[in-house]
């Protein structure tokens, strides 16, 4: 790695999703969702977006304290979206669409090289800047809350 100043990414990173499907299934997890995510989303199945979030998302505790909107999941723990492969990968979420390059994940080497994910340290080099332009698109689009 060069000596540049700055995260350690600065000189990109490399990762290519192997759509193993492992960040989908088989964990408790959440999506969460921003008001662009909802309307994709509503409009991909064909609904309004309230009827969205009453069919497909849940309310959930925020470290923060009130809530966050996310995706509901199967009771074996898959997305409520995979159907043997994601059933709404064109309008997959803000959180599908930039993983692995969230804010936790790029704290440090550590949390980077900590990941699970077949897809990590291979494959495509993402530059500083599109990493960069990933986690300020999340800012731009904030998750959903309500209370606290």
């Amino acid at each position: 790695m060069s000596k540049t100043a700055g995260p350690f990414y600065a000189d990109g990173l490399r990762f290519s999703c192997t759509r193993c499907s492992g960040c989908c299934r088989h964990e408790p997890g959440f999506v969460f969702l921003s008001r662009q995510d909802i309307r994709l989303l509503a409009e991909t199945r064909g609904m309004v977006y309230n009827e969205f979030v009453e069919t497909y998302c849940r309310w959930v505790p925020s470290p923060e304290g009130g809530e966050w909107l996310s995706l509901k999941e199967k009771a074996n723990f898959d997305c409520v979206f995979w159907e043997g492969g994601c059933a709404v990968y064109s309008s997959r979420p803000l959180q599908c669409r930039t993983f692995p390059f969230w804010k936790n994940n790029l704290l440090s080497v550590r949390a980077w090289k900590s990941l699970s994910c077949p897809g990590i340290n291979r494959g495509e080099l993402h530059s500083r800047e599109a990493i960069e332009s990933r986690l300020e698109k999340r800012r731009s689009e904030p998750v959903l809350t309500r209370g606290g």
